[in-house]
C-alpha cells in the first residue's frame, strides 16, 4: 500500500513537472534558447566570409546602374563588412575593370549633359559627392565645350518661353528674365553665361513684332 501511495506520488510530481504553467515555455526552456535561436539564425544569414559577402553587394549593386569605388565602398561600410575584406574585393574589381572611375565619370558626364542639360559647373558637383578624382573629373568634363553648353543653355530658354504665361509688361518681362537666370544657374552655368544667353533669346522674342504683341 505504502508502496502504491509513493508511486502515485512520483507520478503526480513527475506530471508537474511536464506541464509548465501558462506562458512559462520560454521560462522552462530558459534564457538562452531564444538568444541561442537568434544566433542560429544569424550564423545562417553570415554563412559567407567577408570577402564573399562583399562581392555578392558589389555586384549586386553594379547590376543596377555603374557605381563609382566611392560609393561602393559607402554601401559596403553601411553594411558592416570588414574594411580590410571590403578593400581587397574593391581592388581585385578595379584590376578585372568592373570598377572603373574614368569610364564612370565620362558615361555619367554624357548621360547628366544629354538627359538634365547639365552645365559642367553643377557636373562637376555631382562628380566629386560620387568621389570621383579631380583629374578624372576635369578630363571627363572636357566632353562639353563652352559651343555646347551654350547651345544647351539656349535650348532650355526657349523652351521655358514656349511654356510660360506671356508677359504683359516690361516688369513682367523683367521677371522671366530673373527666373531664367535663375533656372540655367541651378543647372550649374555660370552667371556671365546666363545672362548672355537669356537677354539674346528675349531680344529676339522682342524683336518679332508677333511675338512682341503678346508681351
Amino acid at each position: 500500500m505504502a508502496g502504491r501511495s509513493g508511486s502515485r506520488a512520483d507520478k503526480s510530481r513527475a506530471a508537474g513537472r511536464r506541464r509548465p504553467g501558462a506562458g512559462s515555455t520560454v521560462d522552462a526552456a530558459g534564457p538562452g534558447a531564444d538568444a541561442a535561436a537568434g544566433r542560429g539564425s544569424g550564423a545562417a544569414g553570415k554563412s559567407l566570409s567577408p570577402e564573399a559577402e562583399a562581392r555578392a553587394i558589389v555586384l549586386r549593386q553594379l547590376t543596377m546602374a555603374p557605381k563609382s569605388r566611392h560609393q561602393l565602398a559607402a554601401k559596403l561600410a553601411e553594411r558592416e563588412v570588414p574594411a580590410e575584406a571590403a578593400k581587397a574585393v574593391l581592388d581585385r574589381f578595379e584590376e578585372v575593370r568592373l570598377i572603373d572611375d574614368a569610364e564612370f565619370a565620362q558615361m555619367w558626364v554624357r548621360s547628366r549633359a544629354r538627359n538634365k542639360s547639365l552645365a559642367r559647373g553643377a557636373l562637376r558637383r555631382e562628380l566629386s559627392e560620387k568621389g570621383i578624382a579631380k583629374e578624372l573629373a576635369e578630363a571627363a568634363l572636357e566632353q562639353l565645350s563652352e559651343t555646347d553648353e551654350r547651345s544647351s543653355a539656349a535650348e532650355l530658354v526657349r523652351r521655358k518661353l514656349r511654356s510660360a504665361r506671356p508677359a504683359r509688361d516690361r516688369e513682367e518681362l523683367d521677371k522671366h528674365r530673373r527666373r531664367l537666370v535663375s533656372m540655367l544657374a541651378r543647372k550649374g552655368y555660370s552667371s556671365g553665361l546666363a545672362f548672355e544667353v537669356v537677354n539674346r533669346e528675349l531680344g529676339e522674342l522682342e524683336s518679332s513684332s508677333d511675338a512682341w504683341d503678346t508681351l
